[in-house]
């Protein structure tokens, strides 16, 4: 639901933007007198003369106590809703279910956050790790894992991959009945503050 609204949203305001950038384009390069066409009485852009906010405009409302507080906080709103849009986008948005694939017509969703927490509890179990981090993402058919994990310092990064791609994310994707469970592992090592002995 939300990717689409999203996608109707872009779409709307990219249209909008095109149209309003060709009118401009249109009337500043004064493209309907030299290819011979008229534009309709309401275009604003008639020539290269034209200003997109003329002179009436601005001062129309400069008398008015309330104008320009107005002005302000509908561009502050305005800000922080395309703000929040932009944010929205570049945030990677948890999976909430993984659907389970089974015999027949049946069908079951598992919760995402128990996946996650069932992948956290056995690789925090590991040897060299101590804590680790899973987030899913993707599609509820089509899960994919984001894991963080901080290790000890006497831990060996190949061997704790290989043990927790063998070991925990097998069994992750076996008891989900996944055919295969994508992972992308950060690994971080613990950093003691050095201490001055006396």
């Amino acid at each position: 639901m939300l990717k689409a609204v999203n996608r109707v949203l872009l779409g709307l305001l990219g249209l909008g933007l095109f149209a309003l950038g060709g009118g401009v384009l249109l009337g500043g390069l004064d493209l309907q007198r030299h290819w011979g066409f008229d534009v309709p009485g309401w275009w604003p852009f008639r020539g290269p003369e034209d200003v997109v906010l003329g002179t009436w405009g601005r001062v129309r409302w400069r008398a008015e106590d309330w104008w320009w507080p107005a002005v302000i906080a509908v561009l502050v709103v305005l800000l922080a809703l395309l703000l929040w849009w932009l944010l929205a986008q570049l945030h990677r948005h948890r999976l909430g279910q993984v659907l389970i694939e089974s015999e027949g017509d049946a069908a079951a969703r598992l919760n995402g956050r128990a996946l996650e927490d069932a992948i956290e509890e056995e690789a925090q179990v590991l040897d060299g790790i101590s804590q680790a981090h899973v987030r899913l993402t993707g599609r509820r058919a089509a899960p994919a894992a984001r894991v963080r994990l901080l290790l000890k310092p006497h831990a060996e990064p190949v061997r704790t991959l290989e043990q927790l791609s063998g070991e925990t994310l097998a069994h992750a994707r076996d008891s989900a009945g996944l055919d295969r469970l994508p992972s992308e592992v950060r690994l971080r090592e613990v950093r003691h503050r050095s201490r001055r002995v006396a």
